[in-house]
């Protein structure tokens, strides 16, 4: 039942994150595209915005693809944790949990469901299972600790932006 569950949230998140990627990067399935979404990264004070939308969608794009084939586990679900850890503290932050609130609730999940991959392993229907791959234990924990500090830096961007806003209003 284990490989069944695995491939289960491999399909969907990692079809789902797809999608999402896809619309970021190409404007796929309505999506705003490139320059739609560096729009909103500069809506959220991620300067530059071009290669903070780039890496929006290759994370979605490129995690999805990666989880939902159970390929190169944990690379995969780490694009997806990525992506939805930026999500949840620079989009969400300040609002309620409930989506319907524009919060986390999503991003949280998916989260959830992608961290649930790495502990579990992508299952035996997997391309890692089929071409024999098994990636270093310890690949997971250092990706972890990347994406804790690339959040921490885009957070600390937003920070000195509303440090200088304030400046100029004391000044004013």
């Amino acid at each position: 039942m284990g490989n069944l569950a695995a491939l289960l949230i491999r399909l969907v998140l990692g079809g789902l994150m797809t999608g999402h990627g896809a619309q970021k990067l190409f404007g796929s399935f309505r999506g705003p595209g490139i320059e739609g979404t560096a729009e909103m990264m500069e809506n959220l004070d991620l300067e530059p915005a071009k290669p903070w939308a780039f890496m929006a969608g290759l994370t979605e794009f490129g995690g999805g693809v990666l989880t939902l084939l159970g390929f190169l586990n944990p690379v995969g679900p780490l694009g997806v944790i990525s992506s939805m850890a930026m999500a949840t503290t620079q989009a969400h932050t300040v609002k309620p949990i409930w989506v319907t609130e524009g919060g986390a609730e999503l991003p949280v999940t998916n989260i959830a469901a992608a961290t649930a991959l790495i502990l579990s392993g992508p299952g035996r229907w997997s391309l890692d299972r089929a071409f024999g791959l098994r990636l270093p234990a310890w690949l997971a924990p250092l990706g972890l600790v990347l994406i804790l500090l690339t959040v921490m830096y885009a957070g600390s961007g937003s920070d000195e932006q509303e440090e200088a806003e304030d400046a100029a209003g004391d000044e004013a």
